[in-house]
C-alpha cells in the first residue's frame, strides 16, 4: 500500500514563499500522475496542481504563475513551489495518488495579511 506523507507548511505572511514536500513509499510512484489539493475553511477540496508521470503539469487559473509542480522519481517525491502567497491560499494542503483513494494527511499552510 502506496503512502503519503506531506511536509513544508507553515504561517507566511502575504508575497512569501513555502515549498511543500509530499514523500511517497511504493515503487509506483514513478508510474503515476500526482496531485496537490487544498481546502480551506468551510469550503470544498480544491484542485491546485497535478504532474504526470512523465512531467506534464496543470495548475488551477488562481495559481498559475505563482506555484510550480515538479517531482524527484529517484527520491519519490512531488514538491510545490508556492510563491507571492496571498491570505486566500490559506489552506490544508493534500497530496494525492491520481486515479486512487490515496491521499496524504495533509499540511495546513495560513498567509497573514
Amino acid at each position: 500500500q502506496v503512502q503519503l506523507v506531506e511536509s513544508g507548511g507553515g504561517l507566511v505572511q502575504a508575497g512569501g514563499s513555502l515549498r511543500l514536500s509530499c514523500a511517497a513509499s511504493g515503487r509506483i510512484f514513478g508510474l503515476t500522475a500526482m496531485g496537490w489539493y487544498r481546502q480551506a475553511p468551510g469550503k470544498q477540496r480544491e484542485l491546485v496542481a497535478t504532474i504526470s508521470s512523465g512531467g506534464s503539469t496543470n495548475y488551477a487559473d488562481s495559481v498559475k504563475g505563482r506555484f510550480t509542480i515538479s517531482r524527484d522519481n529517484a527520491e519519490n517525491t512531488v514538491y510545490l513551489q508556492m510563491n507571492n502567497l496571498k491570505p486566500e491560499d490559506t489552506a490544508v494542503y493534500y497530496c494525492h495518488l491520481t486515479g486512487t483513494t490515496i491521499w496524504g494527511q495533509g499540511t495546513q499552510v495560513t498567509v497573514s495579511s
